[in-house]
């Protein structure tokens, strides 16, 4: 079946309400084990409903957020999803309160009745209007940045496509494009400003009522974080800050010494060598070739997933006018069918879709056939996992994408993904320091910003950039709206990626088993078990950055040059 043919039906809170009162019952008289299984197999079956009909109306909404049916489905499933929160953490309190617990754990797994554990932290029926006005504002937010249009160069474009002009060789190019980006978002300030402000309100206002000191610790169990926490995550950042910013730091200043410059503006950011900036020399048919001759190769059952989603139509690319400007991988489980999402604008991010995200479709693809569906496939740190890791994997086809580029793509793409961990932990510092401080003013929210990117990204200016100089380049990054503490998952799994990157070099069809080893556990293992497992080294792990970055280096150098 094609994604465009599964049918959409709207499960109402009445047909979830009468399922889960079932369960209930069934729970409530269980006289065995077996009454507690049977139960939460109908809990799973209803879960199953809810999440696909809600995943088909977010993914129609954001292939063309101007439609009014699927806007209208949106409004349904911010309003009710709240109150589908109170259902599951009935249910989560009943599994754990059953006579037959030990019994269950047994069969079901501990890091599911964790889930339960977490499941209770994160909501109570106090914080059900609380909840739908969050929903409504980041559906509010979504939809605002979808329908933004950018001036350049006298064109009128969307935000996806803008971005794709700070890769241009021509440094002018950037340059203006850099400005389109900031008086764009200028023109829009006080919006952006109050859609951030009344989600960190209303945030803290649930926290606080759940018994919080703030939103940061609340956040945490939102994201479902079983394996690190907060303090884990300070210890990876001042990490990052001793091991890895002086490296990068480093690498900016040697290409800026290369290129000419006498300093590296934020528009500078994104190039990475002489000349030709890498871009795909296929159009967008001849790229999905691409990538079938490539997975085919890799392995045949990678090869056949990728011939499946292609079958099912499975993936939008194509930037339009209304279509929600980030990329994605969602589920639809009832029909266990991936989609992908995203925005080509000509660059190499193009490639990265077609690699990124097909390891999130992969990984749950694995789910589906071999794994434990309510755990998914796992945290969001273990989830990135599989899809940075996918894009090393990818090297060794590289020449299919990029030519006579491809080494040019290869340095590009490792020390971006080095330099892109100092930003992501600016993101993860940022909400932190907004969260602990929820009384902050917009201005002083953007003076923070501003003083995190002299301590992690030190080489890069702003000055001159309208309205981004003032410390708004947060204001696009949209899951600081719309997914708090979600960002750092990338860093954490970048490390990881880049190890799969550093095993694949020294043996490629070894490190490729141990990553689908790694894909196929989903969540049913902690993290750093399944990095352990992998042969790799933990992020958490003191002085594993340090080596990361050197290894890192020695791999820059042995690229040969264009």
């Amino acid at each position: 079946m094609k994604v465009s043919e599964i049918p959409y039906k709207r499960y109402t809170l009445e047909e979830a309400e009468k399922a889960f009162a079932a369960v209930n019952d069934k729970l409530d008289h269980a006289a065995s084990v077996q009454d507690v299984l049977d139960a939460h197999t109908q809990a799973m079956d209803a879960i199953t409903e809810y999440n696909t009909a809600a995943a088909l109306s977010n993914c129609r909404f954001t292939l063309n957020t101007k439609d009014p049916f699927y806007q209208a489905e949106m409004d349904y499933y911010d309003e009710v999803g709240p109150l589908f929160s109170k259902l599951l953490v009935e249910f989560s309190g009943k599994m754990l309160n059953s006579p037959y617990r030990a019994e269950a754990e047994e069969k079901l797994g501990s890091r599911v009745f964790r889930s339960y554990e977490i499941s209770l932290k994160t909501f109570n029926p106090s914080i059900v209007e609380e909840s739908q006005f969050e929903n409504s504002i980041v559906t509010e937010y979504s939809k605002f940045m979808s329908e933004l249009v950018f001036e350049y160069k006298g064109e009128k474009m969307p935000l996806s496509v803008l971005r794709g002009h700070l890769e241009d060789s021509d440094r002018e190019d950037r340059r203006l494009a850099a400005e389109a980006i900031g008086k764009g978002l200028g023109a829009h300030a006080d919006e952006l400003d109050d859609f951030y402000d009344r989600l960190v309100q209303v945030r803290d206002k649930m926290a606080k009522k759940l018994g919080y000191k703030n939103f940061v610790e609340l956040g945490y169990y939102r994201m479902g974080r079983m394996d690190y926490n907060a303090d884990m995550v300070k210890r990876f950042r001042d990490n990052v800050a001793q091991a890895l910013v002086p490296c990068v730091k480093q690498v900016k200043e040697k290409i800026a010494g290369e290129l000419g410059l006498d300093r590296v503006m934020f528009y500078d950011n994104d190039i990475y060598s002489t000349g030709e900036t890498p871009r795909p020399v296929l159009d967008t048919p001849a790229l999905f070739d691409a990538a079938q001759e490539m997975y085919d190769d890799m392995n045949p059952e990678v090869g056949a997933f990728m011939r499946s989603m292609r079958e099912a139509e499975a993936f939008d690319v194509e930037a339009r006018d209304g279509k929600w400007g980030g990329g994605y991988c969602t589920c639809f489980p009832k029909y266990k069918q991936p989609f992908i999402l995203a925005n080509f604008n000509g660059t190499s991010g193009d490639v990265d879709v077609i690699t990124h995200e097909f390891g999130h479709a992969l990984a749950a693809n694995f789910v589906f056939k071999y794994g434990n569906p309510e755990l998914d496939v796992g945290g969001m740190e273990t989830a990135e996992c599989h899809s940075m890791s996918m894009e090393f994997f990818c090297w060794k086809y590289t020449e299919k994408f990029f030519g006579k580029n491809a080494n040019k793509y290869r340095r590009r793409h490792l020390l971006d993904a080095l330099s892109f961990i100092p930003y992501g932990v600016i993101v993860d510092e940022f909400q932190h320091v907004v969260y602990e401080h929820p009384e902050m003013t917009p201005a002083q929210r953007k003076e923070v910003y501003r003083n995190l990117e002299k301590k992690y990204r030190p080489y890069l200016n702003w000055d001159g950039i309208p309205y981004l100089e003032e410390g708004t380049r947060w204001q696009y990054q949209m899951h600081i709206y719309e997914s708090p503490f979600y960002y750092i998952d990338y860093c954490l799994a970048q490390t990881v990626a880049i190890g799969f990157l550093l095993a694949s070099r020294k043996d490629y069809d070894k490190a490729l088993q141990a990553y689908l080893h790694f894909a196929k556990q989903g969540g049913t293992k902690a993290f750093e078990e399944l990095i352990e497992e992998a042969g790799l080294a933990s992020p958490f792990k003191e002085g594993s950055l340090q080596a990361m970055a050197e290894q890192v280096m020695q791999v820059v150098d042995s690229i040969p040059a264009e």
